[in-house]
């Protein structure tokens, strides 16, 4: 059995980059950047109107009131996407929309409103905006050869957004990882059948699957297996064949019925560690193929899968796109952290921000069969053994769980 942070850290010595694809634009959403991306020109690309009015010479309407306005030639009307076909002299103005380029001798925009309006060979000018007002100045928002976004980024709405305005129709991202997860029990049932005996629903698969998605993984492969050691072979066998990590659940202790571990070693995985002084979790496997396939054994107890998947799986995902792991922070403990006297402990819990700190709290329900402690949680907190509870005050570390926010209540 081995402290929790050597497992960490042999599971972080196994690990290696995915490799590498170009992606077209309408596809990104959700992967990770392989390298930076630059701005191949200023933006904006042009000086350009930032309101729709009159693009002039701010030393010509200074003066320019409601009682003594001033009156300006309209040269020529400038709308966005349209070149300017000559500058602006003195005297002289253009008509202009927002985003159109600013013709030359022009130094500033004043807005429709504060004119007597368009259509007219003239316009008068009743109140001047700041010298050089209502402008967008080429390079202002980024410089060309700027980067604009970094590798090792997750692609959302804004990255995309960025990428399109840089006239990238495509990008290269990391390999989605593949995973491929296996549940056991002779007990499981699916969700949507009948319970008979002592059968219960197998939550694992769908919790396991919904939080390798969000840290951008692709199920490849799943399958419940019953507590036979050919058939656990077999699957372990078929899904070694397509995916970068194989994630099981169930199985893995020292059970009359607990296959994996003697499966896994039958088919050439090496074994790194098995059993992690933690609590929940302590029968946990990790090991490695010859090809670099990860294997990650976990408990069959919900919780406990989940606490496993959270600390180790989830930066091990992050790892393998070069993706920084934002999850972790630390937090004062406000009620007291029931600590175990020989392992490491997890609980999930809340955290929250209160008076410029961040402070959190165990859920009610502490046991590792309680599925329902999740409710309402928005953390894993973690805490070294000790003979007595961790007294409120203590600074403790929290993992922020993917499918929740950081609140204020």
């Amino acid at each position: 059995m081995i402290p929790v942070d050597e497992a960490s850290r042999r599971i972080a010595a196994s690990l290696h980059p995915l490799p590498v694809e170009q992606v077209r634009l309408a596809e990104l959403h959700g992967r990770v950047l392989a390298e930076d991306m630059t701005a191949g020109f200023p933006l904006p690309r042009f000086d350009n109107a930032a309101m729709d009015g009159f693009a002039v010479r701010w030393e010509d309407i200074r003066t320019a009131s409601e009682d003594s306005p001033v009156r300006l030639d309209v040269c020529q009307e400038i709308a966005a996407g349209v070149s300017p076909r000559a500058g602006v002299t003195a005297g002289s103005c253009a008509q202009i929309m927002t985003g159109a380029p600013m013709p030359d001798g022009a130094d500033t925009v004043v807005i429709y409103e504060h004119t007597s309006g368009f259509g007219t060979s003239s316009v008068d000018v009743y109140k001047p905006p700041k010298p050089c007002g209502n402008v967008r100045y080429a390079g202002e928002e980024v410089r060309e050869g700027e980067v604009v976004l970094r590798k090792g980024q997750r692609l959302t709405t804004a990255g995309i957004g960025v990428l399109a305005a840089f006239g990238y129709a495509s990008a290269p991202v990391f390999h989605r990882p593949r995973i491929a997860l296996l549940t056991v029990g002779d007990e499981l049932r699916e969700p949507g059948e009948p319970l008979e005996g002592a059968s219960i629903y197998n939550s694992n698969r769908y919790a396991l699957e919904a939080i390798a998605v969000s840290a951008g993984a692709e199920v490849v492969y799943h399958a419940e297996l019953p507590d036979d050691a050919r058939r656990i072979s077999y699957g372990m066998q078929r899904a070694l064949g397509q995916c970068d990590l194989l994630v099981t659940a169930g199985g893995i202790s020292t059970g009359e019925y607990d296959f994996i571990q003697q499966e896994l070693l039958e088919l050439g995985v090496r074994e790194r560690f098995w059993k992690v002084a933690q609590k929940p979790g302590k029968p946990f496997f990790f090991g490695d193929t010859g090809e670099g396939k990860l294997v990650f054994g976990l408990p069959g107890n919900p919780l406990s899968a989940l606490v496993c998947f959270l600390h180790y799986v989830m930066p091990a995902l992050s790892a393998m796109q070069e993706s920084p792991y934002h999850g972790r922070i630390m937090a004062v403990l406000a009620e007291p952290f029931p600590a175990d006297r020989k392992r490491y402990r997890f609980l999930f819990g809340r955290v929250w921000q209160e008076n410029g700190s961040l402070m959190c709290r165990v859920s009610p329900k502490t046991e590792s069969h309680m599925i329902t402690s999740l409710v309402g949680a928005n953390c894993l907190i973690e805490a070294p053994a000790a003979d007595a509870p961790h007294p409120a005050g203590t600074v403790v570390g929290c993992n922020l769980l993917p499918w929740s926010t950081l609140n204020d209540s």
